[in-house]
């Protein structure tokens, strides 16, 4: 289990994901701008759009503002946005593997903030394709393992799912990106409880980091997500658990 996932499962239980709900959906808005721009208003259609209304709708963003998103997006409102998508890669302290990705209507302001941010935690951008070799994208559909076991996700399997992952008292049921919709669908048509379903980035391997390298990095990673132009941080770091409880405590 990596670092990464423990943080992102903790953040989760803390509720600190919606703790600043006026910043939350305007990252969520911009998704759903930039999806409904590059393969139209149609979530049917269109996969990522599908993604990124359900991740809206999980974090209680009104109806209507899912709707203005839309209409921005595909340019039914008369006001098309103008934002664009930037991955910036990097090492971070510990020489853990960071991708950013950022959705910004400014390219020079986010690229001098996010440079900023690593020279600030001792840490170096990268060239492009210089860390996004160790990821590989997937759907991954969160349950609670004390609650359902492996024979409860039969539906899944049936609907497009390739495994089903033991980590730590969760169960992570993964997919293809283009199956994450059947595979919640499935999942939730026989009454099994989701905690989280999302297109996620991981890490084929991990490094682990200890020590003063551990608290800078999550830091940086920190920093980062708390950036308005940032809507993923992905790493490539294995920290012990009570060095990510503390951090966030």
């Amino acid at each position: 289990m990596s670092g990464h996932s423990k943080w992102a499962s903790i953040k989760h239980k803390k509720g600190a994901a919606d703790a600043k709900r006026g910043k939350l959906f305007s990252k969520l808005a911009r998704a759903i701008i930039v999806a409904a721009r590059d393969g139209g208003g149609d979530p049917d259609g269109n996969p990522t759009l599908a993604t990124a209304i359900q991740k809206a709708r999980d974090a209680s963003m009104p109806k209507d503002n899912i709707q203005r998103a839309i209409d921005r997006g595909t340019g039914a409102s008369g006001d098309a946005e103008a934002i664009e998508q930037i991955v910036f890669e990097g090492y971070g302290p510990g020489g853990a593997a960071i991708l950013v990705d950022a959705l910004t209507d400014n390219r020079n302001r986010t690229t001098a903030d996010v440079r900023l941010a690593f020279t600030k935690h001792n840490s170096s951008l990268g060239e492009p394709g210089s860390v996004a070799w160790i990821f590989e994208k997937r759907g991954v559909v969160v349950v609670d393992g004390s609650r359902y076991g492996e024979d409860d996700l039969i539906t899944a399997i049936d609907a497009g799912a390739e495994d089903v992952r033991e980590d730590g008292g969760l169960l992570r049921v993964i997919s293809a990106p283009s199956a994450l919709a059947k595979v919640r669908e499935a999942l939730e048509g026989s009454d099994v409880e989701i905690q989280s379903a999302d297109v996620v980035i991981e890490p084929k391997s991990t490094v682990e980091v200890k020590g003063s390298d551990a608290k800078s990095l999550l830091n940086l990673i920190e920093t980062l997500e708390e950036h308005d132009d940032v809507s993923e941080v992905h790493a490539n770091f294995d920290i012990p658990e009570e060095i990510l409880e503390s951090v966030i405590a």
